[in-house]
């Protein structure tokens, strides 16, 4: 019986994940397997709306932002109850393997259906770039590409006014984001969630830099961190120095992704074919100290993405 596959794409959408879909397409074709495509992740998954997917239904899709296959949040699906409903139409559907792409939430979606007895595997996908088990998710790079294009464009002003501008990039619980594009654009401070903000600080070195006539300052801030609204109010109350904010929102999502993206979305996807043919399954196939690998859900759980405190230091330093 010919081996049959299903993808689908859950939780946030990032830069990346259309180049991944086809990837796993293309690849596991040219292997003779069957693949299907599950609209609207999980929640998809439950009202059955499945499709197949061919070589041409994901041609012209490797450079375009979001996913083909929709995505949706499911809070159904964290009960057993769901998950067993969606196993068994899995296996009624004589899937062989579903791929899942998505962020952490999406993983331990993977993993409950694992536990129903349903063979799963998972490409990081997610801008936050905080997933256990991988140094690395698809979409990141593109979502530092798209703040630092932004805020180079904010420098310009904030130059020209002699203001400090602050602004506020996507990290709740990370500040891989904030730190990447802070030390890429020279930025003066970044506040992300891994440290604790100091506000006063904040306000002494803006003084100080005024003092030595540098009239301009970038502060990227981590919504994890804090407000960027809660900044600006507080050091407009503490100074005289004229400051300003842009929310950068859900741009950062979306957009072509970047070479680096598109290229890794290709490589993940034949690892992740590959490990599936070779008897492995229930992995996250990510990218640690640049090789790319699989790793089983439960060890993947004690390996974390740890900021790099190095790289905090010294965006400071070099930003004073």
């Amino acid at each position: 019986m010919k081996r049959k596959i299903a993808i689908l794409t859950s939780g946030g959408d990032a830069p990346g994940m259309n180049a991944a879909i086809r990837g796993l397409t293309r690849y596991a074709l040219s292997k003779g397997i069957d693949v299907y495509g599950i609209m609207r992740g999980y929640e998809g998954l439950l009202n059955q709306e499945i499709i197949p997917l061919t070589r041409r239904s994901v041609g012209e899709i490797i450079h375009r932002g979001g996913t083909m296959l929709r995505t949706a949040r499911c809070p159904s699906f964290l009960h057993e109850s769901a998950q067993k409903q969606a196993a068994d139409y899995l296996q009624q559907s004589q899937i062989d393997m579903l791929f899942v792409i998505g962020g952490d939430g999406s993983m331990r979606g993977a993993a409950a259906l694992s536990r129903q007895g349903i063979d799963t595997m998972v490409i990081p996908g997610t801008i936050d770039n905080d997933m256990p088990g991988t140094q690395y998710t698809l979409g990141f790079d593109t979502a530092v590409n798209t703040v630092l294009t932004a805020v180079n464009k904010i420098r310009d002003t904030a130059f020209s006014h002699e203001r400090v501008a602050v602004i506020e990039v996507m990290g709740r619980n990370s500040g891989f984001i904030a730190l990447e594009a802070g030390l890429a654009v020279g930025a003066e401070m970044v506040l992300i969630p891994e440290y604790p903000v100091d506000l006063a600080g904040i306000c002494q070195q803006l003084t100080a830099s005024h003092e030595r006539k540098k009239m301009s300052s970038i502060i990227i801030v981590a919504e994890g961190a804090a407000k960027g609204s809660d900044v600006v109010a507080y050091i407009q109350q503490h100074t005289q120095v004229e400051t300003n904010l842009t929310v950068l929102g859900y741009i950062q999502r979306g957009g072509s992704p970047s070479s680096y993206d598109a290229v890794m979305a290709g490589k993940l996807a034949q690892c992740a074919i590959d490990t599936w043919l070779q008897g492995n399954t229930n992995c996250i196939i990510g990218l640690r100290d640049n090789v790319i690998m699989a790793t089983p859900y439960a060890k993947a759980a004690s390996i974390k993405n740890t900021l790099d405190k190095k790289k905090y230091e010294l965006v400071h330093v070099l930003g004073q």
